[in-house]
């Protein structure tokens, strides 16, 4: 490999090799070790010192990750490896294990197209495991499997080599099965991680040592040789990973059974650019042409104190050069890109330009946010797909500044902190003056919000976590409800009835948009929502789909229908954000508009007469159509000692959660419970409590079920008390008086 002065020089080479270039993630559950791995790597490229791999943690270059010992950002690195006499750039992302921050995996997801899944050889698959798995694989992101802490086996478990295959075999098997589970059916069998084939890797990355069946063979290594250089103390450890250095077994793997950008974009771009994938830039993102159009998306936003916001592209297509424009296309603007950069950790190395199959730094997008979709100013192409979480945020807490004069600086901390990270939703309260910010959990809340509010020196007061509830109807309105406008010149005919399950399970799934706005017929929809149980001809009508809820517009010879359609759409997504029991977000609903009566003067069907009449009577056929109450919860697995069981399914059960299986694993109960998130506060604090300190518990889904109706009450009654909200039932004549 080059000598580390070259390396700039040779990483500028390499970017215009697609077939010498990897572009990966290391994915893996809480403390299995990827910052450690990442460690290993960046040693074998030369970039840290030998000494220092495994324990620097070089890719948590945050303070409070350092203070808190996990990942909670991100972090890029490019690296040489060479693998049979030449040299490959891998682009790598080391991404965060905790559930908190699962929004960051599924950024860098979109960026790659392949990732090391790492699992620890002794907790096997975990909740987190099967998260990021499924995480790849809905980006279409090709996967190979590192068991991690093998040393573990060796000294505390004292396993024979048989037993330590029988356990390898185990978490193949598992890992194995949810790639089975989650892949599309064409990639269920060809991307099974294969022992024989090399496609698996076990090892130590604390200890800088791996192997694989494939080394074994041709180094001639044993399990029983590894049993005993582990066993014989430090130096007989530190021979063996000169003996099997980790970077190099990784990285061999990494480029022998990971897809280069152009084999990965082939089948990569037409499942996340909805645009024609015959046009001319589709054909370009597809064949990851350099010399083609501009396609790229950002996958990270982040502010650096030197130069403003730095912004992690993903080049699809084309290329970035320090001086051009560039065309945001979300955000609709031409910016100029000021820098472009390689990453190196904390570093980033200056380019001139990058091009095509790339992962690269930009500064001078600010007013882009993660998802944004870049293109040349003169050929503006779709957007890509929006970056979706596969968990929707359930905790929300409220923030107010303490000193008003700080209000504009926490707007300004607030608008930058939701373009670095989607997965925080941030809403004005207009009628409390509020800012409601929710996110996957209490961590991530403080790490991204109340932690660097205190750094910035504002000063905020935050209420106690807030849960957000959603509404839905379990019936259909038998006659269509009638909405007035102000002036009663104009009437608006609405049914309401549930979604098809069928159509809502697949929009949970990601199969169909949750969010999108029909603006030509989309065949492909229609016939997807056919094959689920739709109506042929209601697929043809469906105008808009907001939150999981669909607008249809039924209507025929409606005269001027068509100039208020925006306004019912606007009227629609209001009703739909604020239901009417709660005035919480509602789920799972069709609303039909069957007729509609309008006065024949534009400037008597207005927004002012519009937007009330179709609001109010979506929310009266709410009503009619029996609403009621949603909660989250959240499906969860203890890992508890045996003697400690009772005490863990106290904690479950004092929380009207519901136990839905127990097995033992190696001396430990593993319980899988469905608990509501409104009982969850506190949760981890009272487990170790009330099991010596013994207990743990990961996520593993949220869902969301019906409120049991004794609940209902006094459940509306708090949210109503929380929002200000004296009478909805006035609310609604006052919008139609």
């Amino acid at each position: 490999m080059a000598k580390k002065g070259d390396l700039t020089q040779i990483i500028k080479v390499l970017m215009r090799k697609h077939e010498n270039i990897r572009n990966i993630g290391i994915v893996a559950h809480i403390d299995h070790g990827k910052t450690t791995l990442s460690d290993n790597l960046l040693a074998g490229a030369g970039m840290i010192s030998e000494e220092l791999s495994g324990k620097q943690c070089a890719m948590d270059f945050d303070a409070q990750e350092q203070e808190r010992g996990i990942t909670i950002f991100a972090a890029n690195v490019s690296m040489v490896h060479e693998y049979k006499g030449n040299d490959f750039l891998i682009n790598l992302i080391d991404t965060p294990g905790h559930v908190d921050f699962g929004g960051d995996v599924t950024r860098a997801m979109r960026a790659v197209d392949g990732a090391v899944i790492l699992t620890d050889a002794v907790e096997g698959c975990m909740p987190q495991t099967e998260t990021v798995v499924r995480q790849a694989l809905k980006e279409r992101v090709r996967p190979i499997l590192f068991i991690n802490k093998v040393d573990r086996y060796i000294k505390e478990l004292k396993l024979t080599p048989e037993q330590m295959q029988q356990q390898f075999m185990k978490i193949i098997a598992e890992v194995n099965a949810l790639i089975s589970k989650y892949a599309e059916p064409e990639y269920k069998t060809k991307w099974m991680v294969n022992v024989n084939d090399g496609s698996v890797a076990f090892g130590s990355a604390y200890r800088n040592w791996a192997i694989s069946v494939p080394y074994m063979k041709e180094k001639g290594i044993s399990f029983k040789d590894i049993i005993e250089m582990t066993n014989a103390g430090p130096e007989s450890e530190k021979e063996l990973a000169k003996k099997a250095p980790l970077h190099e077994i990784l990285l061999d793997a990494v480029i022998k059974h990971l897809p280069n950008p152009d084999q990965a974009q082939k089948y990569r771009v037409p499942k996340i650019w909805p645009g024609d994938n015959d046009s001319e830039a589709g054909k370009d993102m597809i064949m990851c042409n350099p010399d083609g159009k501009l396609g790229a998306v950002v996958t990270k936003l982040y502010p650096d104190p030197h130069a403003g916001y730095v912004a992690t592209v993903r080049i699809f297509s084309g290329k970035v050069k320090v001086g051009t424009e560039v065309y945001l296309v979300g955000t609709q603007k031409k910016v100029k890109i000021q820098q472009v950069s390689l990453y190196k950790g904390q570093q980033r190395v200056p380019m001139e330009e990058v091009n095509a199959g790339n992962i690269v730094g930009l500064v001078g997008l600010k007013d882009a946010s993660s998802g944004e979709t870049l293109c040349d100013p003169d050929d503006i192409i779709v957007g890509f797909e929006s970056i979706k979480h596969i968990f929707e945020p359930v905790v929300t807490k409220a923030i107010e500044p303490k000193k008003p004069q700080q209000l504009a600086k926490l707007i300004e901390f607030l608008r930058r902190v939701s373009k670095e990270d989607p997965t925080l939703q941030i809403v004005i309260n207009e009628d409390t003056g509020e800012y409601l910010v929710s996110g996957l959990g209490e961590l991530q809340i403080d790490a991204k919000i109340e932690r660097p509010l205190k750094e910035a020196e504002i000063d905020v007061s935050v209420s106690p976590p807030i849960v957000i509830f959603k509404e839905s109807v379990s019936g259909s309105t038998k006659e269509p409800i009638e909405g007035k406008s102000p002036n009663k010149h104009n009437r608006f005919y609405f049914l309401v009835e549930p979604l098809e399950k069928a159509v809502f399970d697949a929009m949970v799934a990601g199969e169909l948009p949750s969010d999108s706005e029909m603006k030509k017929k989309d065949v492909d929809f229609q016939e997807k929502l056919v094959k689920l149980g739709f109506d042929r001809d209601e697929s043809k009508k469906v105008k808009l789909i907001h939150n999981r809820n669909m607008l249809i517009d039924a209507t025929s010879g409606v005269q001027a229908i068509l100039e208020v359609m925006e306004m019912i759409k606007e009227s629609f997504k209001e009703a739909m954000d604020n239901g009417p029991l709660a005035r919480e977000p509602c789920s799972g609903i069709k609303v039909k508009l069957v007729d509609a009566k309008l006065h024949e003067d534009a400037i008597h069907r207005g927004p002012a007469q519009v937007i009330p009449a179709v609001r109010s009577s979506i929310r009266l056929g709410m009503v009619n159509a029996k609403a009621y109450i949603l909660e989250p919860k959240q499906m969860i697995r203890i890992d508890v000692p045996i003697d400690h069981v009772s005490g863990a399914l106290k904690e479950v059960s004092n929380r009207r959660g519901q136990v839905i299986d127990m097995t033992d694993e190696q001396g430990a109960t593993v319980i899988k419970a469905k608990l509501p998130v409104a009982e969850m506060f506190g949760f981890n604090s009272a487990l170790k409590s009330s099991t010596g300190g013994m207990g743990f518990f990961w996520l593993i889904d949220v869902i969301y079920e019906a409120l049991p109706k004794e609940l209902e009450l006094k459940y509306v009654t708090q949210i109503k008390q929380r929002k200000g909200i004296t009478d909805l039932k006035n609310d609604e004549s006052e919008e139609e008086a």
